[in-house]
């Protein structure tokens, strides 16, 4: 009986991992959407409401789901105290923070930086191409991880179970 009850467990725990890692490849195509809104938002606030930018991140941390909604939080907060600190670090040094809790790769994160380097800098116009820029990017990357997602998603839910039952055979 206690063989059998480990047994179970070790299949139920190789499982779990394995849809934990099937997981990952799920939110991360949710995760590039939600950054392609808020940016799409972040355009309208800086083109048409001539929002600044610890508003418009104020604004946008109520908009979007979390992760990316302590990040704007974040960043918004920072801006407010700036410190004597340009906009391009706050934004890496929040962009680094938080992006180890999402589950998106260093693609998307390159994207991201390389739009904090002229947010505030340059004309509304110019931050506007780079806004856009950024959202066609992003949208190739949304595209890629929407594969990763269909080709990994169910070999790992699959390897998890079978990875168990092998540990299983081979302990017994």
């Amino acid at each position: 009986m206690l063989k059998f009850v480990g047994g179970v467990l070790i299949i139920g725990a190789a499982t779990l991992f394995g849809f934990l890692k099937a997981a990952h490849y799920i939110r991360r195509p949710k995760q590039i959407r939600g950054l392609i809104s808020a940016l799409g938002r972040m355009e309208t606030e800086i083109m048409y409401a001539l929002t600044p930018l610890p508003e418009a991140f104020a604004s946008l941390s109520k908009q979007v789901a979390e992760p990316l909604s302590s990040l704007f939080r974040i960043t918004s907060e920072r801006l407010l105290k700036s410190d004597g600190k340009s906009t391009r670090e706050i934004w890496q040094w929040s962009v680094n923070d938080v992006w180890t809790r999402t589950s998106m790769k260093q693609a998307e994160q390159e994207v991201v930086l390389q739009l904090g380097a002229v947010l505030g800098l340059t004309d509304r116009s110019d931050q506007i191409k780079h806004l856009r820029l950024a959202i066609s990017q992003l949208q190739t990357e949304e595209t890629e991880s929407r594969e990763e997602q269909r080709r990994y998603e169910k070999m790992w839910k699959s390897l998890g179970v079978l990875i168990g039952a092998l540990i299983v055979i081979l302990m017994y």
